[in-house]
């Protein structure tokens, strides 16, 4: 099945403007186009964008993105490549949980000196 830039958007909560801008970075080079030079996204496009925003919500900069969709779209060579740097993603993922959980024990403190204060 096909879905538009319009349809791919509502799925993901996103804008058009913000696909499009995406594509205008080289996020997209999958994509394939209609006669009026529409975007279509497939199935695959849609998994792929799956990973594409993954990396994006979990702080990897677009320029790191488009190095790994350029990769990806080499083929099976660029494989080493790939693997180390969500190897190092990974890395950094664990390390903002680790910061998130940090700063949740120090809301939750906060929250029990308040509730005692109120007591």
């Amino acid at each position: 099945m096909n879905y538009t830039i319009g349809q791919v958007a509502a799925m993901h909560h996103l804008s058009i403007s913000q696909l499009r801008y995406y594509d205008n970075k080289g996020l997209f080079p999958f994509l394939k186009r209609t006669e009026k030079g529409d975007r279509v996204f497939d199935e695959d496009a849609l998994k792929f964008l799956e990973i594409i925003l993954c990396l994006k919500h979990t702080g990897m900069p677009i320029k790191d993105i488009k190095q790994f969709v350029d990769w990806s779209m080499s083929g099976n060579h660029s494989s080493p490549q790939r693997l180390e740097m969500m190897r190092q993603h990974e890395i950094t993922v664990l390390q903002q949980i680790r910061d998130a959980e940090e700063n949740l024990k120090k809301i939750q403190q906060k929250i029990v000196r308040i509730e005692s204060e109120m007591n």
